[in-house]
């Protein structure tokens, strides 16, 4: 099958995230706008062209406070730098419907080669006849690889933040007419 133009349904899709806090817990978030261009066959993801921007300003931790200091320059900085974005470079077919995508991560004025663990999980119709595929990725960056190294310092040793961040992506999309 040739490569289509596939636009994201994005109220049954997800960019959420998990980071350590005071090395004890974690805490979730999500983007709630977000961008994406993807042309590809869904069955055989290694000839795919995938991009993604992520508004930054669209954050959401459960926490209005940790929400607005995360838009700051302590972090973010979403004033000079409003989005995070992704440009794929390379895609390895790993097993059945499992691929690595490597691309150029773009975050906080630094871009750096990041590798996701992706997988398409089907394909079909909906009521309506239009195709839909859908598609999960995970991997981890280190924040402070991106410059994000605000952090305090815990009098029982450690640190407030961790600088690993799990990304976790669940994206249905629809075949362009």
């Amino acid at each position: 099958m040739a490569n289509s133009k596939w636009i994201v349904d994005f109220t049954h899709s997800s960019v959420d995230f998990t980071i350590k806090h005071m090395m004890i817990a974690k805490v979730k978030g999500t983007f709630h706008k977000f961008e994406a261009e993807i042309d590809a066959d869904p069955a055989d993801l290694t000839t795919a062209a995938i991009s993604f921007a992520v508004d930054l300003s669209s954050i959401d931790t459960r926490n209005a406070d940790r929400d607005n200091h995360l838009r700051t320059g302590d972090f973010f900085d979403i004033a000079q730098f409003p989005e995070l974005t992704f440009k794929s470079t390379n895609i390895v077919k790993t097993d059945d419907d499992e691929y690595e995508v490597t691309g150029d991560v773009s975050l906080h004025g630094v871009t750096r080669s990041e590798t996701f663990s992706v997988t398409f999980e089907g394909a079909g119709k909906d009521p309506w006849g239009n195709e839909k595929a859908g598609f999960s990725g995970k991997g981890s960056i280190k924040r402070s690889d991106y410059g994000l190294t605000y952090n305090a310092a815990l009098e029982t040793g450690g640190v407030l933040i961790g600088d690993e961040v799990k990304i976790s992506i669940e994206i249905e999309v629809g075949k362009q007419a």
